[in-house]
């Protein structure tokens, strides 16, 4: 499967997405903010970072380049989309998942690993876990406190991806830190599954992203 993970400038998590995708079977390629057409891939991933320095606020600038519209193509043919960390923010700040990722609650930068729950598996993202299987994955974000003012339609539609297991680390509406959009083919986490991908690196939970990604 060709895997077309997006740069732009600030991006820095983009060669570990590469890795991890490696590792799962995939044939990934970089594809930089300005490229439209993104019709030869078969999912896209928006790694982590600080797009455009996060100015204005994290995931606006990059909301409103080139790549986006070939990102929604890929969205309306059916194609996995994940974002993760800052993608993440960039998912929602274009509407493609539902609520926003804000300041966390604490005001301050938060590099931690946490247990977290899978809420769902029916996104090809975490169709390799059990649903409420407990994973371990790192987080470090500075705007990742997620909140919706439709919690309940996310609880009815099976839109939550992933919780905060024990503790609520940035504030996020009932400890939700994933998302998926109602056909659950597009989905923003703000963990790094990439980062948890080797057992060397501490745990090699977030691996089944990736090969979920494949496997679909």
């Amino acid at each position: 499967m060709k895997v077309g993970i997006i740069r732009f400038p600030g991006s820095n998590c983009d060669r570990d997405v590469f890795h991890a995708l490696k590792l799962a079977g995939a044939e990934p390629e970089y594809i930089w903010w300005s490229k439209r057409d993104l019709s030869d891939f078969e999912a896209i991933v928006i790694p982590g970072g600080f797009s455009y320095g996060d100015y204005l606020r994290a995931g606006a600038i990059a909301a409103i380049t080139p790549v986006i519209n070939g990102i929604k193509d890929c969205v309306k043919e059916d194609k996995p989309v994940l974002g993760i960390c800052n993608g993440a923010q960039i998912l929602a700040e274009v509407g493609l998942v539902p609520g926003v990722f804000t300041e966390n609650q604490n005001a301050k930068f938060i590099c931690e690993w946490t247990e977290l729950k899978v809420e769902t598996s029916r996104t090809p993202f975490t169709s390799m876990y059990k649903k409420n299987e407990i994973i371990k994955m790192p987080i470090a974000h500075a705007e990742g406190r997620y909140f919706t003012e439709d919690l309940k339609k996310l609880q009815d539609n099976d839109q939550i991806v992933l919780s905060f297991e024990s503790e609520n680390p940035n504030g996020s509406i009932q400890s939700i830190t994933g998302v998926c959009n109602e056909e659950g083919l597009v989905c923003a986490v703000m963990p790094h599954p990439e980062r948890a991908s080797e057992t060397i690196l501490g745990s090699d939970d977030g691996l089944k992203f990736f090969k979920g990604i494949v496997k679909y």
